[in-house]
């Protein structure tokens, strides 16, 4: 998607500040209203992790209720006695990051060189993290979900069904 001035300005409003780093909206509403910012893996000299970013305000507030509720803590207890989910989990970490070395270009790859930065982002997964069977934050794993299905953002949508249901 080409970012317009207008679309820039959409995810400014939506973030409360100009965009840093900002290369694609990945995701969007079907009214064309941005959902998922994908961000540089180097910003402002520093190296970045983070490749989506969830911008919608609506499913912020619902990971935001839904971590204030516990889930977070609910939902590594599950994790933690599933070797099958932890399995799942480094896995998408890892195509995580085959995916942002993938955006990553040859003179931003030099440049995380020059800076000593050139290995940082090789054992940074989803929301930054090393440990590859953590949650540490919804918000992040949801938004690499919404552009590639993973295993913590499938949980959430189980866990969302559920409490639709009233299971």
């Amino acid at each position: 998607m080409e970012l317009t001035p207008e679309l820039v300005q959409q995810v400014a409003d939506l973030l409360g500040r100009q965009p840093r780093g900002l290369e694609d909206i990945p995701v969007s509403r079907p009214d064309g209203t941005p959902m998922v910012i994908r961000v540089a893996s180097l910003v402002d000299d520093k190296p970045f992790p983070t490749l989506f970013w969830l911008i919608d305000p609506e499913l912020c507030y619902r990971i935001d209720q839904a971590e204030a509720a516990g889930l977070i803590k609910e939902l590594q207890g599950i994790i933690d006695h599933n070797p099958d989910l932890q399995d799942r989990m480094r896995e998408d970490n890892r195509a995580y990051i085959r995916l942002r070395e993938g955006f990553i270009s040859d003179v931003i790859s030099h440049r995380l060189q020059q800076l000593g930065f050139g290995d940082v982002l090789a054992g940074k997964g989803i929301g930054g993290i090393a440990d590859f069977t953590r949650i540490r934050c919804l918000h992040t794993w949801y938004a690499a979900h919404l552009v590639v299905a993973n295993a913590v953002g499938e949980m959430l949508d189980e866990w969302w069904q559920g409490q639709a249901s009233g299971a």
